[in-house]
């Protein structure tokens, strides 16, 4: 049997890349009585039918799933703000990052639409890249950043996350003209783009798959995740175990190094006010 990728699913056809090509692919009974779905990004074993058309014989294990967008075996995330137009929702971009950190995920940043602003742009990329992500500031509309951004996809399974209307599917068109993926305008009233991804595929860019998808938009702290949340701070890691009672969690504590870095400007404030928030809904009781 052949192993695959599926790239894509519409109405129980399953769209498999193989080394051999793309094969058009239904599911065995058994499969279809999963009770868990089968989702882009899984990894396949299939056979070949009659006329080119092929049967998913199995399903192998899964590295890591996400839930909206529904999508397997992710790589990395990349996290796409603009630097105006829309302006940056730092409380969003932060959710991504902390919901990418806890499943382990590898994320970057780009801060995109970089011409209207160079000065901002780079003022958000020394604020990320300064936390530990890579950043990288482009736009498709100049075609900056665009090697970098394609050297990040070399080999990865990469889906990009981020607000409607900061240019994902610009960026991705801009890498592949071939694509011509429909892109939105931003309301000028409300700062907010129109979704024009409707659906979850995998797209074959700079020798990865790029996931352009219709967003995350289920981003709540679940209350179990309390004790790990701090974790997926970068920056406060290496204050944690300074901290002077176990179990600390960073807010009204006394003897607190994570709150001592914030006051010394180690970390930043609005980094900390976001984790503050995200607790709250992980630790209302708190």
């Amino acid at each position: 049997m052949e192993q695959g990728i599926i790239v894509k699913g519409i109405g129980g056809t399953y769209e498999v890349q193989t080394e051999g090509g793309l094969v058009l692919c239904s599911l065995r009974g058994r499969l279809r009585l999963r009770d868990d779905r089968i989702l882009v990004g899984d990894r396949v074993e299939i056979s070949r039918e009659a006329q080119g058309r092929g049967a998913v014989e199995k399903i192998l294990p899964r590295r890591n799933e996400l839930t909206r967008p529904a999508i397997a075996n992710v790589d990395q995330v990349i996290v796409v703000s603009s630097v105006q137009n829309p302006a940056p929702n730092y409380l969003l971009l932060d959710r991504i990052l902390v919901q990418a950190e806890l499943l382990g995920i590898d994320c970057i940043v780009v801060i995109n639409k970089g011409d209207l602003d160079p000065a901002r742009a780079a003022e958000l990329q020394a604020m990320y890249s300064g936390i530990s992500y890579p950043t990288l500031v482009t736009s498709g509309v100049e075609k900056q950043g665009l090697e970098q951004l394609k050297a990040c996809l070399q080999g990865r399974v990469t889906t990009l996350a981020g607000p409607s209307g900061v240019g994902k599917s610009t960026l991705l068109n801009a890498l592949d003209s071939s694509l011509n993926l429909e892109t939105g305008k931003v309301s000028v009233k409300t700062q907010r783009g129109k979704h024009t991804t409707r659906s979850v595929e995998l797209l074959p860019i700079g020798g990865g798959y790029v996931a352009d998808t219709p967003g995350f938009s289920r981003l709540q702290i679940e209350p179990r995740q309390e004790r790990d949340l701090q974790f997926a701070f970068p920056e406060f890691r290496k204050y944690i175990d300074g901290c002077q009672f176990r179990g600390c969690l960073h807010r009204q504590e006394p003897g607190c190094q994570v709150k001592e870095a914030v006051c010394r400007g180690e970390i930043l404030e609005k980094r900390y006010e976001h984790y503050l928030i995200l607790l709250a809904e992980a630790a209302p009781s708190y």
